[in-house]
This record gives C-alpha cells, sequence and structure tokens, in this order.
C-alpha cells in the first residue's frame, strides 16, 4: 500500500518574468507586484488610478500593465505613437477612443490604434480595472492642446464624456 502526500511547493520568486503570478483575494492586485501612481510627471490631469506592471519581457517586445480606476476617476485623455489593446477585467465604465464613447463591461476587449485620444471613466459605484498590453519601449503619451481639446468637444457625446461626473451605467 503506498502513502500519498500532498507537499506544498515553493512558489518561484515573484519577480517580471516570474513563470506564474497569483492574484490576490481582492481581484486587483498581484503577489510581489508593486501597486504604482499611474503617472510620475507632476500636473498630467487624471484622478484616481494606479498600475501594476505585470510582466516584462523583452524577447517579446511587450508589458503587460493592470490598472484600477477608482469609482469616478479616469485616465489621462492622450495619444501616441503606439497602439495597444486593453482587457476589461473588473467593472464598468466608458472609453474614448478617436471619435466615439464605448460603455465598457467584464472581459470588453478595446484596441486603441496609434495616434488617437483615448481615455478611460469608472462608473460611479464601483472600480474599472483592466489588462493593458503595450510595447515595452514606447513614446511619451501626448497631451491635447487647447485647440484639440476644444475639437473633440464640438461632438456632443465627447463633450459629455469629458465633462464628467460620469453618469450612472444602464
Amino acid at each position: 500500500m503506498s502513502t500519498h502526500r500532498n507537499v506544498e511547493l515553493p512558489r518561484a520568486d515573484p519577480t517580471p518574468t516570474a513563470p506564474v503570478r497569483h492574484a490576490l483575494a481582492n481581484g486587483a492586485t498581484w503577489e510581489g507586484v508593486d501597486v504604482l501612481r499611474y503617472k510620475q510627471d507632476p500636473g498630467v490631469p487624471f484622478k484616481d488610478v494606479t498600475r501594476q506592471v505585470l510582466f516584462q519581457q523583452p524577447t517579446l517586445g511587450c508589458e503587460l500593465r493592470y490598472f484600477e480606476v477608482a469609482p469616478g476617476g479616469y485616465s489621462t485623455l492622450e495619444r501616441h505613437e503606439h497602439s495597444h489593446a486593453v482587457l476589461i477585467l473588473r467593472g464598468t465604465g466608458r472609453c474614448l477612443v478617436g471619435d466615439a464613447v464605448h460603455l465598457l463591461g467584464l472581459h470588453d476587449l478595446v484596441h486603441i490604434p496609434a495616434m488617437t485620444w483615448h481615455q478611460f471613466r469608472a462608473g460611479p459605484d464601483q472600480p474599472l480595472g483592466f489588462l493593458c498590453m503595450v510595447n515595452q519601449q514606447r513614446d511619451r503619451p501626448q497631451l491635447p492642446t487647447a485647440a484639440e481639446q476644444a475639437a473633440l468637444a464640438d461632438h456632443p457625446a465627447i463633450a459629455a464624456f469629458l465633462a464628467g461626473p460620469e453618469l450612472p451605467l444602464p
């Protein structure tokens, strides 16, 4: 008769290249991953956003990050030369991509083409959490000039989106 023992194997060192990164019980943080400020530059307009770098792989040339936007918070209105993809993991909200505002829900995938204005906003009652896949080497975001922001606001749906505060989602 053989005896079977459950053996707990040690987990890998939680580095950006760890083979497995375990999510914590709250569903919005990962073990061994620092929760960082969304932007380091002072004066960049955003509200209540954090970021976590989950994966960096130079041989793939990409970085996977998790962003958490608190209820009523929003990311920076910006554009840049690189494209990226966003997958919603938590909550609901809205996003601006180009000249359209979209409702966001669990597992929605958003493609943001290069040089396209974009911004993410959480609804008023729950956080909006999303994964973002970007190039590891990328350009710095560009903020809109006053004239560019005025041109965006010529679209009534975009003007309402940018004005906030966020309306309850249907």
